[in-house]
């Protein structure tokens, strides 16, 4: 096979550019087909033919779920949590244009825990004596922090979502104030927006983790097994339907 012969896409049919082949397991994809992937999946590589079709065709399903979500609660910055309380239902997303985007519509009940990481990076501060660059004594350094939020959810093509909270990395270090009674002074920078990042953080950790519990305390008393009663009305025993009527005449039967 000739460095430069034309490859097609096992997907699509369409012809595959000089670069733009994804490599799977017994097969290989163009570039647009996998574009159509959901952002959250990692195991391309390890995929069949089969299984990539099979994904592609949830993400077309996942089309009408973006289409019906309502949005009655945002979280987050840059990259947000969009939460559906009505439908019980929530996604994550930086895309302004959500039919476009496409994200993975998920149910309350799908998660599993949420965490924040915060990263840490640190490096030292210098100063110059004589033309040389030397520690300060004691020595100072800057710090910086990304903030990350892990969702861990049961989902058939992936187990994880994480993302970023600050757009950038938020500095914290010292700033002089001047000389006062034994010695300098300092300030510290950036402690505001650090902590906005953590409350940011764990606003979404208790927001998806009582939501959680919600949805699946639902779930537990829809599947309870219902209680005989007798209807008031026509005398049979019946097992009331979802909205507490009776199966025979329709009346209603009480709690």
């Amino acid at each position: 096979m000739g460095l430069f012969e034309k490859k097609f896409c096992d997907i699509c049919g369409e012809k595959i550019g000089l670069f733009g082949t994804r490599k799977l397991e017994d097969g290989k994809m163009c570039s647009k087909c996998a574009k159509k992937l959901s952002p959250w999946f990692s195991e391309r590589r390890q995929s069949t033919l089969e299984e990539i079709r099979a994904q592609l065709a949830y993400r077309e399903d996942n089309r009408q779920r973006v289409a019906a979500f309502h949005t009655t609660r945002s979280l987050g910055g840059t990259t947000r949590v969009l939460l559906d309380e009505d439908a019980r239902r929530f996604l994550v997303t930086d895309a302004r244009n959500l039919e476009e985007a496409n994200p993975d519509v998920l149910d309350f009940a799908q998660v599993t825990g949420c965490e924040l990481d915060i990263e840490e990076h640190r490096s030292e501060e210098y100063r110059e004596v004589d033309g040389k660059t030397v520690s300060f004594n004691p020595r100072r350094y800057r710090y910086s922090y990304d903030f990350y939020v892990t969702i861990r959810v049961n989902h058939r093509y992936f187990s994880e979502m994480r993302f970023r909270l600050n757009p950038s990395s938020v500095e914290v270090g010292t700033q002089p104030m001047g000389a006062g009674v034994g010695g300098w002074s300092f300030r510290r920078m950036g402690a505001g927006e650090y902590e906005q990042y953590i409350q940011m953080g764990n606003e979404i950790k208790e927001a998806l983790t009582q939501a959680r519990q919600e949805a699946r305390e639902a779930q537990q008393s829809a599947q309870a097994p219902k209680a005989a009663r007798v209807c008031p009305f026509c005398g049979a025993t019946t097992f009331p339907d979802a909205s507490g009527r009776c199966e025979y005449c329709g009346s209603p039967v009480g709690d």
